[in-house]
């Protein structure tokens, strides 16, 4: 069976995207071909203007569960992706040391993942792929196992990430408020096999703040999303993320 049928997304450079659709549509299928893990049957993947099928290591990718190592610190397991590239420990831990501090785990970097509560172990793996150091970073569904007080101080802390790093994002998501809180276009997909049945662009102000989910322009929005998640259409072409 077909996962994915016409999938058309293009991605400018420095965008935060978020995916939406049905559970089963195909989103995670997608992040594995972008990512290089799975090749398409059909169409491309394009960076840069060079067609990238199967081509792994272009994209930081994290998954829902954040995939810590229990055996390494906190620390250890945020310059993961740096050790892997060549650089050497020490000088890992003098490059990851102040974003820790930064960025709210500087109490826990001798801390082990078992330690440490959802929400921490989620900034810790979100640290990693970001110092994996590329420019594209795939998210998906990082904050799905969160309770609604966690998740929402993580979308705020992720924007500050992102704001501050400039990374080109996409993020799957089943939440339609996380979506639209967060990104510069949600992108809706079909059910399987899945479709891009629609682009809402979110013209909602930056910086965010949670307070905003009650004004009249996002309760427009979710409104808008609801509607195409109801109403999906057949679209065709290739799938395209320009960096």
């Amino acid at each position: 069976m077909e996962a994915l049928v016409g999938a058309n997304l293009q991605v400018r450079e420095g965008e935060f995207i978020s995916l939406i659709g049905p559970s089963g549509c195909g989103k995670s299928t997608l992040f594995n071909v972008i990512a290089g893990l799975d090749e398409p049957t059909n169409g491309s993947i394009v960076v840069d203007g060079v067609e990238r099928n199967g081509q792994q290591g272009l994209v930081g990718y994290m998954l829902q569960k954040d995939m810590l190592l229990p055996w390494r610190t906190i620390l250890d397991n945020v310059v993961l992706g740096l050790e892997i590239g060549g650089v050497k420990k020490k000088d890992a831990h003098a490059i990851a040391r102040p974003l820790l501090e930064t960025y709210g785990l500087g109490g826990f970097l001798d801390r082990y993942p078992s330690q440490l509560s959802g929400g921490m172990r989620q900034r810790a793996a979100l640290l990693r792929t970001i110092l994996f150091n590329r420019d594209i970073i795939l998210l998906d569904e990082p904050f799905g196992a969160l309770d609604a007080q966690t998740r929402e101080r993580m979308q705020e802390w992720l924007l500050d990430l992102w704001d501050d790093f400039q990374k080109t994002v996409l993020f799957v998501t089943h939440d339609i408020d996380e979506a639209i809180y967060l990104s510069d276009r949600v992108f809706v997909m079909s059910a399987r096999p899945g479709r891009i049945v629609a682009e809402i662009p979110i013209t909602l102000p930056r910086p965010r703040h949670s307070s905003i989910v009650t004004s009249a322009e996002f309760v427009a929005l979710k409104a808008e999303a609801r509607e195409y998640l109801n109403d999906a259409h057949r679209v065709g072409g290739r799938i395209v993320l320009e960096d």
